[in-house]
Parts: C-alpha cells; sequence; structure tokens
C-alpha cells in the first residue's frame, strides 16, 4: 500500500504571526513524524496540497491519504482537501467533507450539541458590534473565531467582563477571521480533553486529560488561550489519566462518544470538555487533532498507555484501510 502524507501551504499571509509561525511547526514536524512511523510499514511520500495535487495522487498511484490539511481561508476550511479527494475517489484519513463541515463551525455545532441534548455553553453569533445589542448573555464572555482550531483567534484578551471591551474585541475579531464570531457564556469548572478513535459502533476512547492551569503566573488568565498553549506548556499540568470518580468519568465519556456521533466524526477526533456540578459541556469538537510528538494531546495520552504514539499513527491508518475495505 501506498501512503501519502498531504499537508497545505503556509498561512502566514491570513493569520497572525505568531499563530502562523506555531501551526506552521506543528505541520512541519507532524508531516515528518508520521511519515517516520508509516514507512516502516507502507511506502510513503509527502506531498503539499496545491492546484496539481489530484494530478500528484494519481501519478503517484496513492492507495491512501493521510489528511494533515487545514487548508488556507474559507468558513470550511478543513472539507477543502476532503472535496477535492472524494471527487476523485481517492481514500483518506479522518472525517469526511461533512463531518469536518460541523465540527470546524462551532455555531454549527453548538446548535447539534442542543438538539441531540449534549450540554453546552449559551452561546450567539454575531456579525457585526450591531448585534451586540441587547445582547442577553452574562459577563463574563468568551470570544472566538467560528472556524479556527487549536486556540487560533483564542487570546488571553479574549475573555471580556463588560460591554465596552466585548464591543472593542469583537471588532478587532472581525477585521482578522471570517465572520459570524462566536460569543459564549464563560462556564469556570475543570477542563479536560478526550480522545477518540473509531467509527460507529466501535469507538475507543483514549484516557481522559485533565487541563490544570494552577500554576500559571498570577498575571494570566486561567483558561487554555492560545498563548498558554504555545508559550506555558512548562506551567501546564497534564493529568493523564484525569482523577476522576467513575461517575464523572462515565459522564465525560458519555458527552463525548455522543459529540462525536453527532457531528458524524469518522476515525478520529478530540473532544474539549468543561465539567461544573457534575454535567460535561462540550466546548468544541476538534476533528483534525493535533499530531504532533511530544505536544499534541493525543500523543500523551497514547502515552500513557500500552498503545504509544507511533501505534496511535498507525490505528489511524488502519481504522480508515477498515472503513474503505482497502
Amino acid at each position: 500500500m501506498k501512503i501519502a502524507i498531504v499537508t497545505d501551504k503556509s498561512r502566514r499571509d491570513f493569520l497572525p504571526q505568531e499563530e502562523a509561525f506555531k501551526e506552521d511547526e506543528q505541520k512541519e514536524n507532524t508531516a515528518r513524524e508520521v511519515g517516520k512511523i508509516l514507512s516502516k510499514k507502507y511506502e510513503c511520500i509527502s506531498l503539499i496540497a496545491d492546484d496539481n495535487i489530484i494530478h500528484r495522487l494519481k501519478e503517484e498511484n496513492i492507495d491512501l491519504v493521510f489528511n494533515l490539511c487545514n487548508d488556507i481561508r474559507g468558513d470550511s476550511k478543513l472539507a477543502q482537501l476532503p472535496v477535492i479527494l472524494e471527487f476523485a475517489d481517492i481514500p483518506y484519513t479522518g472525517s469526511s467533507v461533512l463531518g469536518h463541515t460541523l465540527a470546524i463551525n462551532k455555531i454549527y455545532s453548538s446548535n447539534i450539541f442542543k438538539t441531540y441534548d449534549i450540554p453546552t455553553p449559551n452561546f450567539i453569533s454575531v456579525y457585526s458590534t450591531d448585534d451586540l445589542q441587547d445582547l442577553g448573555m452574562k459577563f463574563p464572555i468568551l470570544i472566538k473565531p467560528n472556524d479556527e482550531g487549536s486556540s487560533r483567534g483564542i487570546h488571553q484578551d479574549s475573555l471580556v467582563f463588560d460591554m465596552d471591551t466585548l464591543i472593542k474585541k469583537v471588532d478587532d475579531e472581525l477585521k482578522i477571521y471570517n465572520p459570524p464570531i462566536m460569543l459564549n457564556e464563560y462556564i469556570e469548572g475543570r477542563e479536560f480533553s478526550v480522545g477518540a478513535i473509531g467509527n460507529d459502533k466501535d469507538i475507543t476512547v483514549l484516557p481522559i486529560q485533565e487541563v490544570d492551569l494552577s500554576n500559571l503566573p498570577d498575571n494570566l488568565m486561567k483558561f487554555y488561550s492560545f498563548e498558554i498553549k504555545a508559550y506555558y506548556k512548562d506551567k501546564t499540568i497534564y493529568h493523564i489519566p484525569a482523577p476522576l470518580s467513575e461517575e464523572e468519568k462515565a459522564l465525560i465519556e458519555s458527552a463525548a462518544i455522543r459529540a462525536y456521533k453527532a457531528l458524524m466524526l469518522k476515525d478520529y477526533a478530540r473532544v474539549d470538555i468543561i465539567l461544573k456540578d457534575n454535567i460535561p459541556y462540550v466546548l468544541e469538537v476538534n476533528s483534525l487533532s493535533g499530531l504532533m510528538k511530544g505536544k499534541s494531546s493525543l500523543y500523551r495520552m497514547a502515552e500513557t498507555i500500552d498503545l504509544g504514539y507511533e501505534n496511535l499513527v498507525l490505528k489511524i491508518v488502519e481504522t480508515a484501510i477498515k472503513r474503505y475495505n482497502l
């Protein structure tokens, strides 16, 4: 079997500089490590998704694409390579066009969670500062880009406590990110990440990760912002498996699997949850969760059990192969 590991071009022209730099670093390191692992078992090549990607994949007689593409711009970026691959009838790892489109759109996915009675924070969508009249939400409010992941666009100043600050921040965000902007009522509780691998009734939940921010400097807000992910990993404590009662563990795992299925995801994903008063609020789902060795949540989860990072990557491929009956 011949596998192409496909990444995309840099988004340096479309993202704030520090966000683009970190994203590029993650993509390059992930593609390199995934390639090392897969080349032990399969014939592998690495490609950049560009205007010639279908021609290159056909020319190389690729059997499966290992999809690592965030893509460049647009409101359904994660679905762009899957659209191309489905048009060309080339199998690929990870979620489908539909799954990625639903998951990357935080407003759509949150509406789906509400439809399925999956707890999620109260939210509204904002296309302009005019939409902030008669807000109907309680402060503090967390401001998020609607179609980004891995905390891109969620900074220390994204948590606001008054209307004047909210108006200014929303105005700034609308100049950078695709409208609408999402506003969440902020829920203060224990924060968890849940890794899921598999399809349909055969879904494995990895050990739950709790994100402990108690060691951060006093001048930082204690929520998982871009700055904390990028620059304060040494001050962030990851408890894996998270110290949970059996009841709490069951609640979190159930919410994660229900969210995964509600968005019709495939092969693997990461679900972020806040637990407060024994209610697991699903914050969002990353349908193309990072796989960077040494730094990603799925890496840490896999390394705490016999699975390990190498077998995690292989399991993702094997899950896709089984789904396609290759």
